[in-house]
């Protein structure tokens, strides 16, 4: 069965036609990451009101790996008839240069659909440590090169990068040590393992009230209202440089326009809601962008163009 703007745009009242709503195609969200983690937490958001919203059974399947490039490939390889969605983030723009093999080109078997938003990635220190900028742990690593540690949730990934763009930028060495996940690379720099942390603002803003972490730099251009006090990179003196995490939703390359727009509407509508926007902008410090597919083509391809520049110069492999 071939989905059509009108299909997918179907009134709520369809919930109410079970024999219908069977028969209707499944929409399957597809998160190229384990459960748990912010691009998880969008997808499922977007499951419940989608159905809602649409009268269609909607799902949401985790398929993790190689960077999210094992999900990527799985929705680039369906039918490009609106039946799959990728539900990613900014590591999404890394896959072209990061893996020696991606299983998936990112540029031409997927289309870009919606950009939800962004939020600027976080460095952080363990309170412990005497590290209060940025500037503190450049002479701490002049002093002793290599000495300081930051964690990152994994090679490759933009905390990852942007702490090798500014270690340069210094002229420093910050020994990079990668965790699978937030979760525990948190855990170790709150155990006093790891000096610093590379991460989303909404992983560092989780631990703000602990009194066990110290923010001294966020990657945004402008500061964080929960952050008031904590520079940019710009101010510390790196002219133009920012670190935006990002989230979008992708589909298989040739998925007619028509359908590809009813889903960016639908989502739009969703995310325009005030409590949930409220919910993103609390739980994942998120600027919601809203946008749909010329404008996030244009964000896209600038994020695979600089990253993969940063990735290639300083030979980086997952």
């Amino acid at each position: 069965m071939k989905i059509t703007r009108r299909t997918l745009l179907a009134a709520p009242a369809v919930l109410a036609m079970g024999p219908a709503l069977a028969q209707a195609p499944k929409i399957t969200l597809v998160v190229p990451f384990p459960p748990g983690g912010s691009t998880d937490a969008l997808a499922r958001l977007l499951q419940t009101n989608l159905q809602n919203k649409l009268g269609r059974v909607v799902i949401v399947e985790n398929k993790a790996g190689a960077a999210g490039a094992l999900g990527a490939a799985q929705v680039a390889k369906s039918p490009a008839d609106g039946t799959s969605f990728l539900v990613t983030f900014d590591s999404h723009a890394v896959i072209p240069t990061i893996l020696d093999k991606p299983p998936v080109d990112v540029e031409r078997e997927l289309m870009p659909v919606f950009l939800v938003g962004t939020a600027p990635y976080v460095i952080a220190a363990n309170a412990g440590r005497p590290y209060k900028t940025f500037a503190d742990v450049v002479a701490a690593c002049k002093q002793s090169p290599g000495a300081v540690k930051y964690a990152s949730v994994g090679i490759g990934t933009l905390g990852h990068l942007a702490m090798t763009v500014l270690g340069k930028k210094a002229g420093v060495e910050i020994q990079h040590v990668p965790y699978r996940g937030g979760g525990p690379a948190m855990n170790d720099v709150l155990g006093g393992h790891v000096d610093l942390i590379a991460g989303s603002a909404a992983l560092v803003a989780a631990q703000l009230g602990t009194g066990m972490l110290r923010p001294i730099l966020q990657l945004g251009r402008e500061r964080l209202p929960n952050l008031p006090d904590t520079q940019t990179a710009i101010e510390a003196g790196f002219p133009d440089f920012e670190t935006l995490a990002w989230w979008g939703i992708f589909a298989p390359a040739g998925t007619p326009a028509d359908i590809t727009s009813a889903m960016a509407k639908s989502v739009k509508e969703i995310l325009s809601e005030p409590a949930i926007a409220a919910q993103l902008k609390e739980t994942q410090q998120m600027t919601l962008l809203l946008e749909d597919a010329a404008p996030f083509k244009t964000f896209f391809d600038k994020q695979v163009a600089y990253w993969g520049q940063v990735v290639r110069e300083n030979n980086i492999r997952a």
